[in-house]
């Protein structure tokens, strides 16, 4: 999430972080003018993010304490309790850098592994957690840090009202939310190429144009909530996450912070700063000691400050970088798009694939404009993230299935590509045979999707998630990439390990309104083979209950009445819990009033019903 460092907006800090945001500008350019940008070496690198699980398979509130215990400066906070990143040292591209990478990272995981364990918490890599849920994104679960508290505030202060959720894909979510924890949902591989400022347009514009059949063939994220979203649901959540936009009755083109962007560049790096420095509005600042362009003029390579800020708060999933190590200023694309997982060997494919591309790029691709339509490329990338390897994608004026692009065209360029780099043979064959298999068989999302819904058909919707969580888990510590991952079994007898009653409650509710005819009532009863109905009010509030046995007496009583009303009948004195009800109380609660069933209340808005028959499976 950048650098946490940063300060409140006022009227006087804007003055003078956008003075510096000039400067920045104009050293940007004087060093690309004056060729101080490093170009005779291309280097790697990555960031790794994982979840915190607990002994339930839930996310856990132990970064801080992780963190501590794993005690490496390549390990920091995310903006979640439940989330870490780990930052990989660069590698020069040559030889057996994606297997030294590998190790590392293995090495690093491994680590933060016996960390977590000592507070009975996992490690998982994935694009979503499963079995996240809206409790989770409360703000409890916030780290606290004053870069992810003046963020959430800086955003809703523009947007003037909560952030609006809403994804359809083959299911649909909609909901209302407070913050941006939300993005907190999302996990990821992001991954950095080292670019030569003069062939820095070309190839931006390249990894735009190879973002969707990457996208496709590495999608992981299709589960969000028990919902089935699109096959990488976190493209759709980051960019309605930090959106500082607002509907109106009038049409605007204001672009939103997580973007794909709307055209080819054309001159340099400095194309995307300026239009991001035009286009969107300072959410954060920082102070800056020292000019970018006093320190040029002196001689000494400038951080640019204010600039790497400004473009840690805009979220383009080809994000253009700016670095220094102080004596050498170089410049990067940072692959923002691709998932966390499924295991350690799909990443790395991932990024050895991604990194063949771009160092394959055929010379008729030098300049895009020419070979492709920009909105082609956006499309393609929209396409795979809704579908993933089922996308049809445009590519020099033909359409290609995912599978087919990757296997004719593309992987092709990456293997000429990373021998081009001189990347090690063994190397280059152990990485693409993982992409390869994926093409011609399953990647993380297709895996994931057709285990759900068989899980979802021998038990309710909690425990499917439960049950795929703990499967990709011990699926990572198999040496087997998700290609070869074999399907879940069929499970028997499984007792839930719901803790809370928003886990275990019925959310596809049945409700009647309390000026509905009973007979309506009884007969939606009967056809769902439902004994317990939750009745609203004309403002959709829970005002009654209707019962079987209860309807059934009344109805015989009444049978000559067909004008009998729902608020005739219905139990008005209804006892109801929450979603943060333990189990243990609705249980007793249960057995106290011997009532068979709860409405689940959130904000006082029916959310869900538990029934008795429920807490068998506890």
């Amino acid at each position: 999430m950048g650098r946490n460092q940063v300060n409140k907006i006022d009227e006087i800090s804007r003055a003078r972080f956008v003075k510096h945001l000039l400067d920045d500008i104009r050293a940007l350019e004087l060093l690309l003018k004056k060729g101080m940008i490093e170009n005779d070496i291309i280097c790697i690198g990555a960031e790794q993010e994982f979840c915190l699980i607990d002994a339930n398979w839930r996310p856990s509130k132990n970064a801080s304490r992780v963190l501590k215990a794993v005690d490496d400066t390549h390990f920091t906070h995310e903006i979640a309790k439940y989330n870490l990143e780990i930052n990989l040292d660069p590698e020069e591209l040559k030889a057996n850098c994606f297997s030294r990478m590998e190790d590392k990272l293995r090495e690093f995981l491994q680590k933060g592994k016996v960390a977590a364990k000592k507070y009975d918490t996992k490690i998982l890599l994935t694009g979503i957690l499963p079995t996240i849920s809206l409790k989770e994104l409360s703000p409890e679960f916030m780290t606290p840090s004053i870069r992810y508290e003046l963020l959430n505030d800086a955003i809703k202060n523009i947007r003037k009202k909560n952030l609006e959720f809403h994804i359809r894909g083959v299911d649909e979510l909609s909901v209302h939310h407070d913050s941006v924890l939300f993005e907190a949902c999302n996990t990821s591989f992001q991954l950095h190429l080292q670019i030569p400022p003069e062939d820095f347009v070309a190839s931006y514009n390249w990894a735009q144009a190879i973002s969707g059949p990457i996208l496709g063939i590495s999608a992981n994220a299709p589960l969000l909530m028990g919902r089935e979203l699109w096959n990488e649901t976190r493209i759709a959540l980051f960019r309605q996450s930090v959106d500082t936009r607002s509907s109106s009755y009038y049409l605007k083109d204001k672009q939103p912070r997580v973007t794909f962007g709307n055209n080819w560049i054309s001159e340099s790096i400095l194309d995307i700063y300026k239009d991001d420095i035009a286009e969107y509005e300072m959410l954060l600042a920082t102070e800056i000691a020292k000019s970018s362009l006093d320190e040029l003029q002196k001689g000494r390579i400038p951080k640019l400050e204010a600039l790497g800020v400004h473009n840690g708060t805009i979220y383009r999933w080809n994000r253009p970088c700016y670095g220094t190590d102080g004596e050498k200023a170089h410049i990067r694309i940072e692959n923002r798009y691709l998932p966390s997982g499924p295991t350690v060997l799909d990443q790395m494919a991932n990024f050895a694939f991604w990194v063949g591309l771009m160092m394959g790029r055929p010379s008729e691709f030098d300049d895009m404009s020419k070979i492709m339509d920009f909105r082609d490329a956006k499309d393609n990338f929209i396409k795979a993230a809704r579908n993933g390897t089922n996308s049809m994608l445009h590519w020099k004026d033909t359409s290609f299935s995912t599978r087919e692009l990757i296997l004719k065209e593309l992987l092709p360029i990456a293997y000429a590509g990373l021998e081009k780099s001189a990347v090690d043979k063994k190397d280059i064959e152990r990485y693409l045979k993982v992409i390869e298999q994926r093409a011609n068989g399953m990647n993380g999302a297709t895996w994931t999707i057709k285990n759900y819904r068989k899980l979802k058909r021998q038990m309710k919707r909690d425990d499917a998630l439960v049950a795929l969580t703990k499967t990709i888990y011990e699926n990572q510590h198999t040496p087997l990439p998700v290609s070869d991952w074999p399907m879940i079994e069929e499970k028997s007898n499984l007792r839930t390990n719901a803790l809370l009653a928003g886990q275990l409650m019925s959310t596809h509710l049945f409700t009647v309104n309390e000026n509905d005819l009973a007979a309506m009532a009884s007969s939606i009863m009967t056809w769902k083979n439902i004994h317990h109905v939750p009745v609203l009010n004309d403002q959709q509030q829970l005002c009654g209950l209707l019962t079987w046995s209860h309807i059934t007496e009344l109805l015989r009583e009444n049978k000559a009445s067909s004008e009998l009303k729902v608020r005739d009948l219905m139990v008005k004195d209804v006892i109801s819990i929450t979603p943060e009800t333990e189990m243990e109380t609705v249980f007793q609660t249960l057995e106290k009033h011997r009532i068979g069933c709860l409405p689940v209340l959130k904000e006082g808005n029916l959310v869900g019903i538990i029934t008795h028959n429920d807490m068998s499976t506890i």
